[in-house]
């Protein structure tokens, strides 16, 4: 056996201590005492972090149920009013959004030395080009879907209609993203297109409507606008969903755009616009927004109060739906939403007094059942895909 060199003896020997003193020094009741402490702290760190995460998922929820819900229910009420004023709400909407996000994105800067500064609008993160694409669709969808109204399309049936988007963007995912799915999901998107379609055959009649009113010709026009509109809501889904996947996250910006630059369009709507404003400076007799008298003077403003109610919900809607997308799972986020759709639906039928039958309840019900399956569904299969990446 060949004798070891004594530096290197000396070295194995130095290490040999070293390790043992190491272990001693790490079972002493010093460093568990610590280690219990740090515990203890990390876990504090844990609670509070969970905590603070449920307050603002709680706000987030809030925002959306609130702000979603009231904007529905002023809109019924203004268009109840006249049901033609869906073109002033929608840019009363695009300009109020616009306003409240512009000091965001605007900058002042010296062309030159000795001029004062001109106000101008930061960089974008996408091209513009794909910002006006978005608005084409954005508006076009948007513009059809309230000229629906004027058809005797009662907002009941508008609810549970566009719920149908689901199949809409499944058919496009599976078409243009190259997405799959699996037989649940897709029994759960033909319960839901099955309740559409029965709600819609239902033909349910606002209050303010007698069923001689209804033309079936008419009806169908405002059926195929829904339905035009629904597929247009699609495509700028997946307009949306390439776009965030090739520059990045960036819904402020998309917010912002997708309003400002929709305000142009409206410049042909102008006759349309004014007839809305004019439908609410004529309304001075509607009843108030509460089942109790509000006097004459609360009655007089009552429309444009309404107005702004909806201005306001609105944003507040669309804020807490980014946050929630940010926040949360698409599956959880689409779960959210059909609850909010359910409430708004039974809040439409018992605050205006809309007709509720037999067919339209069946359809509602399959299509929130439909709904709420097809995300259930999608959330075990993520979590499974999940868990077969850890292992």
């Amino acid at each position: 056996m060949p004798r070891r060199d004594p530096f290197q003896e000396m070295v194995h020997r130095r290490d040999t201590v070293n390790a043992a003193l190491a272990q001693l020094a790490l079972h002493s009741p010093t460093q568990k005492k610590n280690r219990k402490g740090k515990g203890k702290e990390n876990g504090g760190t844990i609670v509070k972090a969970a905590a603070v995460s449920a307050v603002d998922l709680t706000f987030i929820l809030s925002l959306v149920l609130g702000g979603c819900c009231s904007t529905v229910w002023a809109f019924e009420y203004l268009l109840n009013i006249d049901p033609r004023m869906g073109t002033t709400l929608t840019f009363s909407q695009m300009a109020f959004v616009t306003l409240v996000n512009l000091p965001s994105f605007l900058v002042w800067r010296r062309p030159y030395k000795y001029l004062p500064p001109l106000p101008g609008l930061k960089p974008r993160q996408v091209p513009l080009t794909q910002w006006i694409l978005q608005v084409i669709v954005l508006i076009t969808g948007s513009l059809l879907n309230n000229a629906a109204f004027a058809f005797h399309i009662p907002l009941t049936l508008q609810i549970v209609f566009r719920s149908a988007g689901l199949a809409v963007s499944m058919l496009f995912g599976y078409l243009f993203l190259n997405k799959t799915y699996i037989g649940t999901q897709v029994a759960s998107v033909i319960l839901v297109t099955t309740g559409v379609i029965l709600a819609t055959l239902a033909r349910p009649e606002s209050k303010n409507h007698q069923p001689e009113d209804y033309d079936p010709e008419e009806y169908t026009q405002g059926v195929t606008m829904l339905t035009v509109s629904l597929f247009l809501t699609g495509t700028l889904g997946i307009l949306q969903e390439k776009t965030f996947k090739k520059y990045g996250p960036c819904w402020r910006e998309s917010v912002f755009y997708t309003h400002f630059l929709s305000l142009p369009f409206f410049l042909m709507l102008i006759p349309q616009i004014k007839l809305g404003f004019g439908s609410l400076a004529a309304a001075t007799n509607r009843p108030p927004l509460t089942p109790h008298s509000l006097g004459d003077y609360a009655s007089k403003y009552t429309p444009y109060l309404a107005l702004a109610a909806n201005l306001v919900s609105q944003l507040i809607c669309t804020t807490g739906v980014n946050q929630l997308t940010s926040s949360v799972s698409s599956v959880s986020t689409n779960l959210v939403l059909t609850i909010r759709k359910a409430i708004s639906l039974c809040f439409s039928v018992w605050w205006f007094g809309n007709e509720w039958n037999t067919e339209l309840g069946v359809g509602a019900t399959m299509v929130f059942l439909g709904s709420m399956l097809y995300t259930m569904v999608g959330s075990n299969t993520v979590r499974r895909h999940a868990d077969a990446k850890k292992e």
